[in-house]
C-alpha cells in the first residue's frame, strides 16, 4: 500500500465523518500535526460517536423526555459506520506495514 492510498483513505474519512456529523467540515489540515496526529484526530472523533451514541441511548431507556428512538437508533448506526471505516483503515495499515516490512534491502 503506499502513501497516496493512506492519504485516499484518510480523505474518504474525513469526508465520511463530516457527511454524518461527526467532525466539523473546517477540520484543521493533516501539514499541522502529520499522519499520527490525524489518526489521533479521527480516533478521537469515533470515540465520541459512539459516547455520544450511548449516552443518548441510556437517556432514551431512563426515559428522558426529547430523546426519540429513531434518533437513538441513527447516532447508533453513525457510531457504527465510524467504528467500521477505524477498523478498515487499521487493517490497510496493518498490511501495509507488513508489506514495508517483507521489502528486500
Amino acid at each position: 500500500m503506499s502513501i497516496s492510498a493512506i492519504e485516499s483513505v484518510l480523505q474518504q474519512m474525513r469526508t465520511t465523518a463530516v457527511q454524518t456529523g461527526i467532525a466539523p467540515s473546517t477540520a484543521a489540515p493533516a501539514e499541522a500535526g502529520g499522519f499520527a496526529a490525524e489518526l489521533k484526530r479521527s480516533l478521537a472523533n469515533i470515540s465520541s460517536a459512539q459516547q455520544q451514541a450511548y449516552a443518548q441511548a441510556e437517556s432514551f431507556e431512563l426515559g428522558k423526555p426529547g430523546v426519540a428512538l429513531n434518533d437513538v437508533m441513527v447516532d447508533l448506526q453513525k457510531a457504527n459506520v465510524a467504528f467500521q471505516t477505524g477498523l478498515q483503515v487499521r487493517s490497510r495499515l496493518v498490511t501495509a506495514y507488513q508489506e514495508v516490512m517483507n521489502l528486500q534491502a
